[in-house]
């Protein structure tokens, strides 16, 4: 499998074989769908909360008679009919925490990876290297590639301060490095752009055999 390679200033220079281990295997659709929910429910902080009708303030006396008025009974006006009422089935704090097992995690990052690169979302770059951050020189990088406009995850072996310092005011880029990447992350983006050294951190990221 081959895509287009740049250098570091995004001109175009050939193209680079990627590596069929990573980005050559069958896309697991289920699996992407359970790890992906279970990345999500890790995100949710779980605080949401209604009262019973036990937690909501006033109703200790019963609003009228239970019989004379001609009116239905009631014995409280905070009962879960009433208007300002409890809530019956509302939802309480919970933790929505799950862990997901390694082999697992690594097998939805292989089949998101695979299905980017079988729709040619792949883009490799030599490196990002800038001196100072400069937000500027890495649209300009961008747009060279032509993926300005795009949702962009960027993956390298190591997250350089002044790459992040140079993207923070962009939208829709994310930047990881290849021991933290997961499948949610490669799924969102339109395009993902490698470093070469980011394709070796996947390489040992990606490996079964531990």
């Amino acid at each position: 499998m081959e895509t287009k390679l740049y250098n570091n200033q995004g001109e175009e220079i050939g193209n680079i074989v990627l590596p069929e281990k990573i980005f050559n295997n069958k896309v697991n659709k289920a699996l992407l769908w359970e790890v992906v929910k279970i990345i999500l429910n890790n995100q949710r902080q779980g605080t949401a909360k209604t009262k019973t009708r036990a937690e909501v303030r006033g109703g200790g006396r019963k609003p009228w008679p239970q019989k004379g008025t001609g009116l239905a009974r009631h014995g409280s006006i905070r009962s879960p009919i009433w208007r300002k009422g409890g809530v019956v089935f509302g939802p309480k704090p919970r933790e929505y925490y799950q862990t997901i097992p390694q082999k697992k995690r690594t097998n939805a990052l292989l089949s998101a990876l695979s299905a980017v690169a079988k729709e040619d979302r792949i883009r490799v770059i030599e490196g990002i290297n800038f001196d100072k951050p400069s937000t500027k020189g890495l649209k300009n990088i961008l747009k060279k590639i032509n993926l300005d406009g795009a949702k962009i995850l960027i993956c390298t072996d190591k997250i350089d301060k002044n790459l992040l310092l140079s993207a923070r005011n962009i939208p829709d880029i994310i930047i990881r490095q290849s021991s933290d990447l997961n499948c949610y992350d490669v799924l969102w983006a339109d395009y993902l752009l490698l470093t070469k050294n980011g394709i070796s951190g996947l390489e040992k990221r990606c490996d079964l055999s531990k």
